[in-house]
């Protein structure tokens, strides 16, 4: 069965460009000069079908006609959008969307009764959490975190942090996700106010079968990935607390992502051999450490791991578009020592700048970019940098994003399509759950999907993945949440032990 998704391809027609009534049925109708339901009379229908029955006679009349006047409606906004499809390209995003329909569908697999002693006893141990993780800050004052304390703690660790153009240091998740790369002593601070600040278990959606489900949100964002809500998904809030996935009785999960992804895709959309060779050697950057000189030949992780690290952190900031500048926070050191690793980078896999480059000069003239797929960003006019809808530096990463997403989405059709439950995609990963008996043939097929969904995107060129798996009873673990998950549950037993009792 085909499916076309006028979603979707209103998505990619209108990428990056102003939508002034929004992206929904109405505001596509509009944008084509449509008529449609008014805004007004469209919510007062949805919450009469949301408020369930019993409804009088009159009332079932109005959500009918309310139903039917949205079937003549997508029949008008077709006709409209017809000439703008690209139908093989189309199709291909509206299978993603029957992919989609089963993994909301299928939903991850909690601990119900772990979340509902988290959800009881959270604000308990609020306290001793903060004064626990704080004895290394000293930052917070009662449950405020200090941003002037905070200040005073990174100067004497001569540590330089990002600012906002007020001057203030830059406090929000992002920040602090990306420096706790660099210094790994800030990352229990960061689960904190990560904790603090976007936990609300109440809005956690999980179902009376101990299923977490939500809408995927596909195609919002402007590389075309998944933008599910981050406080009813398992993988928006805090990372400790993913630790309540769990498989059920008789079953496991396994977490499947591909390695280096961003890394292989740049290999091999740019066709830079060196760059291949770092890719295919299983470690890129220890071999682009290698390459530029600053490791021997025969030099290993273990005795060089702070400089591939180094060169690590270089090689992403490149994919992400940074520039000496940024790439100096990130590393804790000189724009001087971040601008000579760029310019080794540039030495090393020149092809790839030639390829890099003219993706951002493309962008400049056409005012847009694309995907191998089709899917795509428009800069919008005026074409002037201080004015784009996109930044002029994310258009160096879009090739890598957006035909990561593109891979994830035909991972996901070709996994599904061969029985494979898929519970989540998350980013550049796929969460799957099968029965013992069944579960290494579902990481086999998925690890075939991922395999076959890259050589698709890269002309034949198949990155690896690698799976972690969790049998029942135990649960899924990420070792950047491990501390905390314990930490919590340690506190949980010494302050309300009657929490673990129940």
């Amino acid at each position: 069965m085909y499916v076309l998704d006028l979603f979707a391809e209103f998505r990619v027609l209108a990428n990056g460009l102003p939508t002034p009534y929004g992206q929904s049925l109405l505001g596509a109708l509009t944008y084509f000069g449509l008529d449609g339901l008014d805004a007004i009379e469209k919510e007062e229908m949805r919450q009469l079908a949301l408020r369930g029955g019993p409804w009088t006679a009159a009332e079932r009349r109005a959500l009918l006609m309310y139903c039917e006047s949205d079937v003549v409606a997508l029949r008008k906004l077709l006709s409209a959008m017809a000439p703008h499809l690209v139908l093989p390209q189309a199709l291909l995003r509206g299978r993603f969307m029957k992919a989609a329909a089963q993994m909301e569908w299928h939903g991850v697999p909690i601990d119900v009764e772990a979340l509902g002693i988290l959800r009881t006893y959270w604000e308990d141990i609020q306290d001793q959490l903060i004064a626990y993780v704080d004895t290394a800050y000293g930052v917070f004052e009662g449950r405020t975190f200090k941003a002037h304390r905070w200040e005073q703690w990174l100067a004497a660790r001569d540590i330089s942090w990002p600012r906002l153009p007020s001057g203030m240091l830059a406090l929000d998740h992002d920040t602090f996700k990306t420096m706790a790369r660099t210094y790994p002593q800030i990352n229990p601070l960061r689960e904190l106010r990560a904790s603090l600040l976007q936990m609300r278990l109440e809005q956690l959606a999980v179902g009376t079968d101990g299923r977490n489900r939500t809408l995927l949100s596909a195609f919002r964002a402007k590389t075309g990935r998944n933008q599910p809500s981050n406080t009813k998904c398992i993988f928006g809030p805090a990372v400790w607390l993913r630790h309540l996935i769990r498989a059920e009785p008789g079953s496991g999960v396994a977490y499947l992502d591909w390695s280096q992804q961003e890394f292989g895709i740049a290999a091999a959309l740019s066709g830079d051999p060196a760059m291949l060779e770092a890719y295919c050697s299983g470690d890129p950057y220890l071999t682009f450490a290698k390459q530029a000189g600053a490791i021997p030949p025969d030099g290993i992780k273990a005795r060089y791991g702070a400089i591939r690290e180094q060169y690590k952190t270089c090689a992403l900031a490149v994919q992400y578009g940074m520039g000496a500048a940024s790439l100096a926070l990130r590393l804790g050191q000189s724009p001087t020592v971040a601008g000579v690793l760029l310019e080794r980078h540039r030495k090393a896999y020149p092809q790839f700048w030639r390829w890099s480059d003219s993706a951002v000069d493309y962008a400049m003239i056409h005012s847009r970019l694309h995907t191998v797929f089709g899917w795509t960003v428009h800069l919008g006019p005026p074409i002037d940098p201080q004015h784009l809808a996109v930044n002029p530096r994310a258009l160096r990463n879009f090739p890598m994003q957006a035909n990561g997403a593109e891979m994830l989405r035909l991972a996901c059709c070709l996994a599904t399509e061969r029985g494979i439950h898929v519970c989540a995609p998350i980013h550049d990963a796929l969460l799957i759950e099968a029965p013992l008996d069944d579960l290494d043939h579902a990481i086999a097929e998925t690890h075939c999907a991922m395999a076959d969904a890259s050589a698709a995107v890269l002309s034949g060129f198949a990155l690896r993945s690698e799976a972690k798996v969790f049998l029942y009873p135990g649960r899924y673990q990420d070792e950047r949440g491990t501390h905390m998950w314990s930490l919590v549950w340690e506190l949980l037993r010494e302050h309300v032990p009657e929490a673990i009792r129940a």
